[in-house]
C-alpha cells in the first residue's frame, strides 16, 4: 500500500483528494488508509472530510484508594472525525488501516483567553521592555510613540504568534485589539487579515480594547465604530486610574455592549478601593441588565488578592450570581489571587498569556498548559485529582472527567478541536507540561 508524506500546507491545499495513504505528523499521526476510510469531497467552497484515528488514549475514570484518587484510568480507542466534528468513538481497532495516534493522550485543544495578538515584537527582532516613567499613563505615552512603527508589519507578527500558540497546543484565542486615536482601527484591520489567513487552522474572538482609556484619549468614537464591526467584546482598562471616573466609563461600556449585542471584558489592575468599587459597580450593572450575564469578564482583577478572606468569599459569590468570569494571567507578581475560592463558588476562571515579547512584558511562552502548571504549584494541587482539575485553565473549562471521575469528554458531536500530548493522563500533562505532539482544529490537522 502506498505511503505518502504530506505537509500541513499541502494537507489543506489537497483537502479534496482521496488518498491511499497519509502521514499527517511525522512519527505521530500516521495512516495507512483505504480510499473508503479517508474520504475528501469538494462541492464548490464546501468540503467534507472523514477520517479515523486509532490508538487514541482517552481518560475513562479515576482509580481510588478509599476516598482518594490515586490514578487515572485510560484506554485506547478509535475516533472518527467527520465535517469537523467527532462522529464516532469506538473500541480500538489496532489492525484496521487508520491514522495512528500511537497511544498519545487526546485532550481538548487549548484556549488562550487573554492575549494581545495585534501588538507584539514576536516574529521581529528581540527587544526587552523599556519602562516609561509615570506608571500606566507613562506606558500609554510610550505606546503612542512606538505603535506607528509596530503597525507596519503587525499582520505578519500576529501570524507568527498564532503559530507559536499552535505549537503549544492552542487552537483558539480571545485577543484584545487596540482601539484608540493612535492606531484608530488599523490594529483591528491588520489582525483580521491574519485571522482570515489562519481561519482553517485557528479560531478567535476579539475584544475592542481602549488601551489608552475611553476618555483619557478620545477613543469613544473609535469604539463605537469598532462595535459595529466583527468583534465580540467591548473592553476597558482601569476606569478610575485612566479615565478618572468609574461610573462614566462603565456606563459607556455597558451601553455600547447592549446596543451592539457584544460581551464585556475589562482589564482591572487597580488593587485598592477603586478596584473594589469598579468591580462592585460592574456587578450591579450586569444584574440590572441580565442579558450581560455569562458574557462579562474581568481580566486580572488584582483587587481580589487584597481582600480579606471573608470579603473574597462575599465577592466570589456575587461574581458567580452575576455570572461574571475572571481571566487571570497567572502568575501575578507578589499577589496571591484567590483562584480556589473563585472556583469553589462557581466563578468561571480562565487564563491566557497576555503579553508575548512586547513593550509590556517579555515572559510569555505561548503555553497555557504552563499556566495550569503554575496554578497547580501556587495552590498546592499536587495530587492526581488536583492536577487533573487544573487542566481546565488550559482548556477554558473543558475536562475529560468530571469531579466524580465520569467521562464527559469527548462525546459524539463535539467539535474536533483536539491536542495530542505525550502523557498518560491530564494530571501528568499538567505536572510535567508534557510535549504537544499534534493539533487538530475543527477536523483540520494544524501540525
Amino acid at each position: 500500500m502506498e505511503k505518502l508524506g504530506i505537509s500541513r500546507k499541502n494537507f489543506l491545499k489537497n483537502s479534496a483528494l482521496s488518498l491511499a495513504g497519509l502521514t499527517i505528523v511525522p512519527g505521530i499521526l500516521h495512516a495507512e488508509t483505504s480510499q473508503n476510510e479517508m474520504k475528501y469531497h469538494s462541492e464548490g467552497l464546501k468540503s467534507t472530510k472523514v477520517y479515523t484515528l486509532k490508538n487514541v488514549l482517552l481518560e475513562t475514570g479515576f482509580e481510588y484508594a478509599g476516598d482518594e484518587v490515586i490514578a487515572t484510568k485510560t484506554e485506547l480507542f478509535s475516533v472518527e472525525i467527520a465535517d469537523g466534528k467527532i462522529s464516532k468513538i469506538s473500541s480500538n481497532q489496532p489492525g484496521v488501516a487508520a491514522i495512528d495516534a500511537k497511544g498519545m493522550l487526546m485532550l481538548p485543544s487549548f484556549k488562550d483567553m487573554h492575549i494581545h495578538l495585534d501588538k507584539t515584537f514576536y516574529g521581529d527582532k528581540w527587544q526587552a521592555i523599556k519602562r516609561g516613567s509615570g506608571g500606566v499613563k507613562g506606558m500609554i505615552a510610550l505606546e503612542q510613540q512606538i505603535l506607528p512603527d509596530m503597525l507596519k508589519n503587525a499582520t505578519h507578527k500576529a501570524e507568527k504568534m498564532i503559530e507559536l500558540l499552535q505549537s503549544k497546543g492552542t487552537s483558539f484565542a480571545r485577543s484584545h485589539v487596540n482601539i484608540e486615536p493612535t492606531s484608530k482601527l488599523d490594529s483591528l484591520k491588520n489582525l483580521q487579515v491574519a485571522l482570515e489567513n489562519k481561519k482553517k487552522v485557528f479560531g478567535a474572538e476579539l475584544v475592542a480594547f481602549p488601551q489608552h482609556g475611553v476618555f483619557y484619549t478620545d477613543s469613544a468614537s473609535y469604539l463605537k465604530e469598532a462595535a459595529k464591526m466583527d468583534i465580540d467584546f467591548i473592553g476597558g482598562v482601569d476606569p478610575f486610574t485612566i479615565d478618572g471616573a468609574i461610573e462614566r466609563t462603565i456606563d459607556f461600556t455597558v451601553q455600547l455592549s447592549l446596543d451592539n449585542g457584544k460581551g464585556i471584558d475589562i482589564h482591572l489592575h487597580e488593587s485598592g478601593d477603586s478596584g473594589l468599587d469598579t468591580m462592585e459597580y460592574l456587578i450591579n450593572k450586569v444584574n440590572e441588565n441580565p442579558s450581560l450575564k455569562g458574557k462579562t469578564y474581568l481580566s486580572h482583577c488584582f483587587v481580589l488578592a487584597r481582600l480579606d478572606k471573608a470579603k473574597q468569599e462575599e465577592i466570589s459569590e456575587k461574581l458567580a450570581n452575576a455570572q461574571i468570569g475572571i481571566v487571570s494571567t497567572i502568575p501575578f507578581g507578589g499577589l496571591i489571587m484567590p483562584i480556589p475560592t473563585l472556583m469553589k463558588y462557581g466563578v468561571e476562571v480562565m487564563t491566557g498569556n497576555d503579553s508575548i515579547v512586547d513593550h509590556w512584558n517579555t515572559f510569555g511562552t505561548g503555553s497555557v498548559l504552563q499556566k495550569a502548571n503554575l496554578a497547580a504549584q501556587l495552590y498546592g494541587y499536587s495530587s492526581e485529582f488536583g492536577l487533573s482539575r487544573m487542566l481546565k485553565l488550559a482548556t477554558a473549562g473543558i475536562l475529560p472527567l468530571d469531579d466524580k471521575g465520569v467521562q464527559q469528554w469527548p462525546k459524539v458531536g463535539d467539535d474536533a478541536d483536539l491536542v495530542f500530548i505525550d502523557a498518560r493522563c491530564s494530571a501528568e500533562a499538567v505536572s510535567r507540561i508534557s510535549q504537544v505532539k499534534s493539533l487538530v482544529y475543527k477536523g483540520n490537522v494544524v501540525f
